[in-house]
């Protein structure tokens, strides 16, 4: 167990904290899924733009690394693109 105030707080903090990055990274690779289960191009055009957001600002906010949301962007554009 910790010894000192700052210490205990700092677990606390890194909880709260991970607990965030968590739920955004389950929601992000919840939304890829299912813009990789889609069949439909137009609907798939349509929810990519709010997936590749996602990306940005997770990767910005270091929750994913920069080149993870690029290489999703990516393949999932890929994807997209062979859907008829």
């Amino acid at each position: 167990m910790a010894n000192h105030k700052s210490s205990l707080k700092r677990i606390r903090q890194t909880k709260v904290k991970a607990l965030h990055n968590h739920y955004y990274a389950k929601t992000m690779r919840n939304a890829v899924r299912k813009l990789r289960a889609m069949t439909d191009k137009d609907e798939a055009i349509a929810l990519y733009p709010k997936v590749q957001k996602m990306l940005d600002k997770l990767a910005k906010t270091n929750i994913i690394h920069k080149n993870k949301a690029a290489n999703l962007k990516s393949s999932l554009a890929q994807h997209i693109n062979k859907l008829d």
